[in-house]
């Protein structure tokens, strides 16, 4: 059989990988446009700031390699330009030649490239830049070279976000413009807000609700939508990418979602013997069952060795993705899976959200720090639809571990009974993931009644108390802005007194732990009560101008 692959990478890598393991005999042959068939894009950034210091590294297989171990033909500066599905041949331009190649069955995995927005100036900027590839990232590099002081990131995702670390730890002065309210749009604004605190506290500038509508003097000067004038030395695009579709399009393969490649569940797309993998491909949002691109390199690689199973006549299907992500933004993590708050809510799923606070490990043990987990539950049925972390430490374990719960279908119910290795360096005997579970049944059973951050001015404005019960020195190390009645949870019960049935309450603490106990001790004297879902620990960060300091 000979199997013609275009593009490698995750996607196309892992296919010829595969397909040489499960058919020794066929011919392989895989055509990259580019110089580099087989790197570590996902590690570019850090190679900006010198954290990887070796540009070798990035590079994780050679033509050369992949031919003596695994007898792969591997072309690169081969680009692919057209296809003809009816005659099963594409055509190869190298050098300034073109040729024509059959085959019996074809891989595209084409990636995606940057989104670059339609914006004034912008072509004639000669300091804005895209990072995809190796010949992308030497191009920032020699950029570099010329010692920039100030860079302007644009869009503050994943790669923007990474981009923005790398730049000030190489020591420029970045700024980042982000169109949506927050930094980090796949998360939530309370839980990406502690991510906005960290970069700010890194001497990072936060620009937000923002975007680029000009860029002057070559690029040296970026206009912003209220007309705020910033300058930049160098300039990242970082705001999405989108399907590299170009080449399936004029093949007269069909197309779905902002431009993404329809594939069946074995990845042939509507042209026989073609398939496609990787971030160009439209895959099933497991949970919602709707139409998703997820560029992600995790998915990519599994398609790849899918695509080659089915090839092989192995009867592997592609069951989609749940969309699972996580960054670095200096000492802070944050990571998500699933789907987000904002998400179910315009799908008008029925959903109920919930925060708690814990440590990486056993808090008396050295080291312990601080983590915020949010779970997205349906409290009808328990299903899990999403969870997001953050943290200096142990963000990553927990939401692995929450990913894997959604993928095998597990629900909150199962989750107070998982078990996990502990030992006081590594963990807590009741895990946050535990304790997740334990909050989520409180609120399924009845026990708890929140309400959220956002709800909170709301709820008041019905009339609702509110009531803090953490310690005196707590109320003036910082409090919220509204009318409150202090009763530290260790005086509430000889204090009940003060309180009036007939009025409904809502309890705060720190992080949400004592006001659940003081929830319970008032629901249990025949109050009406609710819990205000973190705390004030979560209204802070996501409301730092509904909080005052002092007395």
């Amino acid at each position: 059989m000979k199997i013609i692959i275009v593009g490698g990478v995750a996607g196309g890598m892992s296919a010829a990988t595969r397909l040489r393991r499960l058919m020794e005999d066929a011919e392989i042959t895989i055509f990259e446009k580019g110089p580099f068939v087989s790197f570590a894009n996902c590690g570019l950034p850090y190679y900006v700031s010198g954290e990887i210091a070796n540009r070798d590294s990035l590079l994780v297989q050679t033509p050369e390699s992949l031919k003596a171990r695994f007898n792969l033909d591997v072309r690169p500066f081969h680009e692919v330009i057209s296809i003809s599905p009816a005659k099963h041949t594409v055509t190869i331009r190298h050098d300034g030649q073109e040729f024509t190649e059959s085959y019996d069955k074809l891989i595209l995995s084409p990636g995606a490239k940057p989104f670059v927005p339609t914006i004034e100036g912008l072509v004639e900027a000669k300091n804005a830049y895209t990072l995809r590839n190796v010949p992308d990232l030497d191009e920032i590099m020699a950029a570099l070279d010329n010692h920039p002081k100030e860079a302007v990131v644009i869009g503050a995702g994943f790669i923007g976000l990474e981009m923005a670390e790398n730049l000030a730890k190489r020591g420029l002065q970045v700024t980042i413009v982000e169109k949506a309210p927050h930094v980090l749009p796949p998360l939530d604004h309370e839980m990406a807000a502690f991510v906005q605190a960290e970069l700010l506290a890194n001497g990072v500038r936060v620009i937000t609700s923002q975007f680029a509508t000009r860029f002057e003097d070559q690029g040296k000067v970026i206009v912003l939508e209220n007309g705020q004038k910033i300058t930049s030395d160098l300039t990242i695009l970082s705001v999405g990418v989108e399907p590299e579709n170009g080449l399936a399009k004029a093949a007269g393969i069909e197309l779905g979602l902002r431009g993404g490649i329809l594939v069946d569940e074995h990845y042939e797309t509507s042209q026989k013997d073609i398939y496609a993998v990787g971030d160009a491909i439209i895959v099933k949002q497991e949970i919602t069952g709707q139409d998703a691109l997820i560029s992600l390199a995790s998915p990519a690689n599994r398609q790849g060795r899918q695509v080659a199973d089915v090839i092989a006549g192995l009867e592997h299907t592609n069951k989609g993705s749940i969309g699972t992500a996580i960054v670095r933004a200096f000492d802070m993590t944050a990571a998500s899976t699933g789907l987000s708050e904002r998400i179910l809510s315009m799908n008008q799923l029925p959903y109920k959200p919930l925060h708690v606070s814990g440590k990486d490990h056993a808090g008396y043990y050295p080291g312990a720090t601080d983590m915020t987990l949010k779970l997205l539950f349906n409290p009808n049925t328990g299903k899990i639809y999403g969870a997001q972390g953050v943290g200096k430490k142990g963000v990553d374990k927990r939401i692995d571990i929450l990913a894997t719960a959604i993928k095998g279908n597990l629900t909150v119910f199962d989750l107070p009974e998982l078990e996990f290795t502990y030992a006081p360096p590594f963990g807590s005997a009741k895990d946050p993931v535990n304790m997740l579970g334990y909050a989520a049944l409180n609120l399924v059973e009845g026990l708890s009644d929140n309400i959220q951050w956002y709800q909170l001015e709301d709820e008041l404005a019905k009339g609702k108390k509110f009531l803090d019960v953490r310690t005196s020195g707590e109320l003036q190390s910082g409090r919220l802005k509204v009318d409150t009645i202090h009763i530290p949870l260790n005086e509430l019960r000889e204090r009940l007194n003060e309180l009036d049935k007939n009025q409904a309450y809502i309890v705060s603490c720190h992080s949400g732990l004592r006001s659940y106990i003081a929830e319970r001790i008032l629901k249990q004297a025949g109050f009406t009560v609710q819990n205000l879902d973190g705390a004030y620990s979560l209204y802070k960060m996501a409301n730092p101008e509904g909080v005052e300091y002092g007395n």
